[in-house]
């Protein structure tokens, strides 16, 4: 490591030490190495290509996929003292952009793939001196990737122009097959892989099925304080769910998807940005270009596309290292839509999708450790239990179904595989109906056949074999026979049921949801300083100091700007921007 790569990190970011692959991504880059970088969520990727535009002579160009990403990191960069700026469709300062950076007068200049892969652009880049390439959100790059971007594949050519120019790639999702591929597209040698844990060890998962899901939904953000995002699967759905919270929860709550006017959007997200408390209720679309470290927790109100977009939606939460929690609430007719997508892409591409889904079901269904499967599926070892998810912190039971759903499989088949999983209930418990006495099935053989405990059970038997793809439904709402059917109809194959403990409901603010001192009156004082900054300055709270600063100013009580300056993540530009204000507010106390 270059001994001035410490002394720069002091004094822009206000660290003294790097965070896990860090320092080795940095190093490889200042001796001119090209590199993709795998790391996690709040691993401290922007600070890999940050640090190093600082240190080197010429621009960092930063290839990022959405506006609204950049411009949080644009705040993010000149908060701490780098020279930054953005060229884009909605930037009225374009020409003063170029001209800085024609001037060298730029560390970091953020564009999109689209303008970067035109002519135009890669002449610009001639004019001036460069000092990196940093790829950011480089899954875009593969058609493997979830969040496939056909102009990522076009950044070869503009690379390649530049040959001298190192280059780093930086994503927080990728299999191996993906990784492959970004190297392949990108032009980056094999040793030049850097794989960071998988892990977010802060993060509780809790996957549940889905029963009353706005009940579900307004327990978790009763349960927890702090900023959060629900995602729901339908512009319908994000507009529903978010009226209900904000009804039933009394906390600020927004909606945000495509169909929404660009500026309510804009504006409806720049709100959560700034917020310590809001919730956004909102379709997948929303938190890629989002740069907000303090979101407390994320719910899915329903099925994520893959293990990968569920990684990546999830990893939005506690990327400033903060306890965070991540809640899925699923149904089988998730995955019966999923299924019907899948026959309806290419050919080619089908068995990939099944292997996500199958993957996706083996998460939802597991009566073992949720984080293991997660790091098991990136192809990371991962010991039996984490202590840290739903199945570690209360074990479900699991009991063999296997009797239960034949019972349900032969009921199905007897009625003609023609009605919905309601009708087969009752069928199966005796219920008389107009419906099953006119046709005649009170007569079946599995009329009636189960009752007492086993009732119980029909529910998330109908669900798992849904979700096992034993059943399917038809375009009428029936029930018929997948290709898991026959195997567990004639006793080659169990159906094992995973029967989650009962969930106790915890008050709002639960103790141990929050690391804060809630109630330390400095503590309080220091956060509302902090808002006042930030309603003067324009920018999000989180971008004036972490939470976990605040925590050591009222814990440290520092006396002097020095003092103040040697507490980690307080920056030379920060400490001269707020330093005195914030001591002002400590001397109080």
């Amino acid at each position: 490591m270059r001994a001035d790569s410490i002394e720069h990190l002091r004094r822009f970011f206000g660290y003294d030490a790097f965070r896990g692959v860090q320092s080795s991504v940095v190093d490889r880059v200042l001796a001119g190495q090209r590199t993709l970088a795998v790391m996690p969520t709040g691993a401290g990727k922007s600070l890999t290509y940050q640090l190093p535009s600082v240190m080197l002579d010429g621009t960092c160009i930063v290839v990022s996929p959405l506006i609204a990403l950049m411009h949080d990191q644009l705040r993010a960069a000149e908060a701490v003292g780098i020279r930054a700026a953005t060229l884009t469709s909605v930037d009225d300062n374009r020409a003063e952009t170029i001209e800085r950076f024609r001037a060298g007068a730029l560390d970091l200049l953020y564009i999109a793939p689209e303008r970067a892969s035109g002519e135009g652009f890669r002449n610009l880049l001639t004019q001036a001196p460069l000092s990196l390439f940093a790829i950011d959100e480089a899954h875009c790059v593969s058609e493997w990737g979830h969040d496939f971007r056909p102009d990522y594949r076009l950044l070869r050519p503009l690379l390649d122009r530049f040959p001298e120019v190192p280059r780093l790639a930086l994503t927080a999702t990728a299999d191996a097959h993906t990784r492959a591929d970004i190297l392949e597209q990108l032009g980056i040698p094999e040793d030049g892989l850097i794989v960071a844990g998988f892990d977010r060890p802060n993060i509780r998962y809790h996957i549940a099925p889905r029963e009353n899901t706005t009940r579900q939904i307004i327990d978790v953000v009763a349960e927890n304080p702090g900023p959060g995002i629900v995602y729901a699967q339908t512009r319908k759905g994000v507009e529903q769910l978010a009226e209900k919270l904000a009804a039933e929860t009394g906390r600020p709550v927004l909606p945000y998807h495509a169909g929404l006017d660009p500026e309510v959007r804009r504006r409806n997200q720049a709100r959560f940005v700034a917020s310590e408390d809001m919730v956004v209720v909102a379709t997948v679309a929303f938190g890629m270009g989002i740069d907000k470290p303090d979101v407390r927790f994320v719910a899915h109100a329903g099925l994520p596309k893959s293990i990968e977009a569920y990684y990546q939606e999830t990893g939005r939460a506690g990327r400033d290292g903060d306890p965070s929690v991540a809640h899925l609430f699923w149904g089988a007719d998730d995955f019966a839509r999923a299924r019907q997508r899948i026959g309806e892409v290419e050919p080619a591409r089908q068995p990939g999708e099944r292997a996500r889904l199958t993957a996706l079901g083996a998460l939802v269904e597991t009566a073992g450790c949720r984080r293991r499967i997660l790091l098991k599926h990136f192809g990371e070892d991962a010991p039996e239990t984490c202590g840290n998810c739903d199945n570690c912190l209360n074990p479900p039971a699991a009991i063999d179904a296997s009797v239960t759903a034949q019972k349900f499989l032969s009921a199905v088949f007897r009625t003609g595989m023609l009605y919905g999983v309601g009708y087969i209930e009752g069928i199966l418990t005796g219920v008389s109906s107009e419906r099953s006495l006119m046709n005649g099935h009170e007569k079946l053989s599995v009329f009636g056949i189960v009752d007492g405990d086993e009732v119980a059970m029909l529910k998330p038997v109908s669900r798992a074999l849904l979700l096992r793809d034993a059943l399917r439904t038809n375009e009428h709402g029936g029930l018929e026979f997948g290709p898991e059917a026959r195997p567990i109809l004639k006793g080659e194959a169990k159906l094992e049921l995973v029967l989650p403990p009962k969930r106790e409901r915890r008050r709002r603010g639960a103790k141990g949801s929050v690391p804060n001192p809630v109630g330390n009156p400095l503590f309080e004082a220091l956060r509302a300083k902090r808002r006042e900054i930030a309603q003067e300055t324009g920018l999000p709270p989180y971008v004036i100091f972490h939470d976990s600063v605040l925590r050591d100013m009222a814990m440290v009580r520092p006396a002097s700007l020095a003092a103040l300056g040697q507490l980690s993540g307080v920056g030379a530009r920060k400490l001269d921007a707020y330093g005195q204000d914030f001591l002002d507010v400590i001397r109080q106390f």
